[in-house]
């Protein structure tokens, strides 16, 4: 196979026919604030319940409202490239699809199995957590009966927990009992059922975000009464900075990690199919859920540390416990009953997708199709629940809370960046004019200013833009790990960050001279290609600074993912058939016309 053959058939792009993306069955009811909300109500109980305790304890300690400012900046950047893909795009929905479309299928391949690492990985993560309070609701019964009549599974303090955490076990396999059997019609009404009892009944939503909201007040308000102003200030005996106990290292790493505490926003492009005017509300949804829930964490985060020491923080029950080392007992189990109830929903919410991205995946034949088999009972992929739950929940039993935590955003960050590289991409791809495929547009033309510009004109539309892009992210990381590693004031850091500059500055030159496509979308990322670039520096630098463990179980993963990729996806692509029939039909043509002039 010739090497231009098989990048055609690496990154072959999933197709949409005419007004299709727009085109729905569904009622077209949710508001700005409908969608606004559903996404502020998953996005809330995950971060602050699950991540808070966990990355003060282990990655940041009270600089972790710096960690939550900078993930939702990060986020915010994202934001702006993921809602373009929601205005061009409204029935897609995730990453995965995004990035089919404007990257191709390798890319997409990639994205979504780190998507479904990402969703396995979370909900393992709440279901530990939830664990975690309950046990503190009960003073410890479970984990003491648990370590009395099983046994240890570790010493602690490394990947693997004290003790198999069967509490969270359970809740994953019931949690998933109810995804399974919660539909009796075929698979597109079971989730036209799920989104109208989502908009149906928003009037009793709204009633639980005020809950929420008010719950989150009680313990920001109540938890500043106790505040220390001292436990941020000054060195302990040590030596260490008691706001910064792990560096700006520390903090980076954190916001990294908080990173995933903003992954609900992704759901608001899965309602694109019943809000009102999906090219305005998308957008507009996600900048407005992404400032109301950092600033939640950010004050929340800041009661806890101000609290009590961030060493003395309990990483699987953060607030119950700081109530409760301050002797307001009332106060701990409100907070752990609320807790409970959110992350619960949570769990509930985010055991949906999972299952349903196994499913996209089998339906467009990149992943054995055993996982695409719809029940025809409860008309569910009921393959893909029982396997992926299994693993979820043997992730939950077996791994620290600790250690699933400092996995979580790896995913989330890839997913984001990838996003952002589509928005350069497919913003400098030529576009119809007036509909008519025809006639196309200047974009990704070259600018006559551009040096060299006879070379690059040679290459095919939108090819060196995509080079510019590899080039962006390669001398992005080349600077972030030459940062991470301390590398700034020798020889060799010196002249990488020097490399590294040069090349971002004239990658970033190049791209900007690239004509933009005059598409007219209802939203358009501002500042293009500043914003793109700007998200895509930010994603970069957070996954620098994770662990090199991570990156390691990551690439194990990836590895494990490519693997079935090659020698069933490549060969079963639904896209790849639709595509060698249409060059089939092609040649057929041309050997009829061939014999017929002879």
């Amino acid at each position: 196979m010739k090497a231009k053959d098989a990048m055609s058939l690496l990154f072959r792009k999933k197709t949409f026919a005419g007004s299709s993306t727009l085109d729905s069955q569904l009622k077209r009811c949710l508001s700005v604030i409908d969608v606004m909300f559903l996404a502020v109500g998953q996005m809330i109980g995950a971060g602050i319940y699950v991540l808070a305790g966990a990355v003060v304890h282990s990655q940041t300690g009270p600089s972790i409202i710096i960690s939550f400012s900078l993930a939702g900046f990060a986020a915010l950047m994202s934001a702006f490239s993921y809602a373009e893909f929601g205005a061009r795009y409204p029935r897609a929905g995730s990453a995965y699809t995004y990035a089919y479309v404007g990257v191709g299928e390798l890319w997409a391949f990639v994205i979504g199995w780190t998507v479904i690492l990402e969703y396995m990985i979370g909900n393992a993560a709440v279901a530990r957590s939830w664990s975690g309070y309950l046990d503190t609701l009960v003073n410890h019964a479970v984990s003491n009966f648990t370590l009395s009549t099983v046994g240890t599974l570790s010493s602690g303090g490394g990947f693997f927990s004290r003790y198999p955490d069967v509490m969270s076990f359970l809740l994953i396999v019931a949690v998933a009992v109810i995804v399974a059997a919660g539909s009796k019609s075929s698979a597109s009404v079971n989730t036209a059922f799920v989104f109208l009892n989502l908009t149906g009944k928003f009037r009793k939503k709204n009633v639980q975000n005020r809950e929420v909201f008010q719950l989150i007040a009680f313990i920001t308000i109540y938890g500043f009464t106790y505040a220390d102003i001292s436990l941020w200030t000054g060195s302990d005996e040590s030596g260490r900075s008691r706001f910064f106990p792990f560096g700006l290292a520390g903090t980076f790493s954190g916001a990294a990690t908080c990173f995933f505490s903003f992954i609900g926003f992704e759901c608001l492009a899965t309602a694109g199919e019943e809000a009102k005017n999906p090219k305005r509300t998308i957008p507009i949804a996600t900048f407005g859920c992404l400032l109301v829930v950092t600033f939640t964490y950010v004050v929340m985060s800041s009661s806890l540390t101000l609290m009590i020491p961030w060493e003395k923080v309990n990483p699987e029950a953060a607030f119950a416990d700081a109530f409760d080392a301050k002797g307001a007992v009332v106060a701990k189990y409100i907070i752990t009953a609320g807790a409970l109830a959110g992350m619960l929903n949570n769990l509930v919410t985010g055991a949906f997708p999972l299952p349903r991205c196994v499913y996209a995946m089998a339906d467009d034949g990149l992943i054995f199709s055993f996982f695409a088999t719809v029940n025809k009972f409860t008309k569910v992929p009921l393959n893909a629940i029982i396997v992926f739950t299994l693993l979820n929940a043997t992730l939950a039993m077996v791994f620290d809370l600790e250690a699933l935590v400092e996995f979580l955003s790896i995913g989330t960050l890839l997913a984001y960046s990838v996003v952002s590289a589509c928005v350069l991409i497919l913003r400098h791809q030529p576009a119809p004019i007036d509909g008519d495929p025809e006639k196309l547009d200047s974009g990704g033309r070259i600018k006559s200013w551009v040096p060299f510009r006879n070379f690059w004109e040679g290459l095919p539309v939108g090819r060196s833009i995509c080079i510019a892009v590899i080039a962006l992210v390669v001398s992005y990381f080349s600077l972030a790990f030459t940062i991470r590693l301390g590398k700034i004031f020798t020889t060799s850091g010196f002249i990488c960050i020097g490399m590294s500059t040069l090349l971002i500055i004239a990658s970033f030159l190049f791209i900007y001279g690239h004509e933009q496509n005059t598409l007219d979308l209802n939203f358009r990322v501002p500042f293009v290609p500043l914003i793109p670039c700007v998200g895509l520096l930010i994603n970069c630098f957070m996954m620098a600074f994770l662990e090199l463990l991570t990156w390691a179980r990551f690439f194990i993963w990836m590895f494990i993912g490519l693997i079935i990729y090659i020698f069933y996806g490549l060969h079963h692509s639904k896209e790849g058939k639709k595509k060698r029939v249409v060059a089939e039909s092609r040649l057929s043509t041309i050997s009829k016309n061939s014999c017929d002039r002879n």
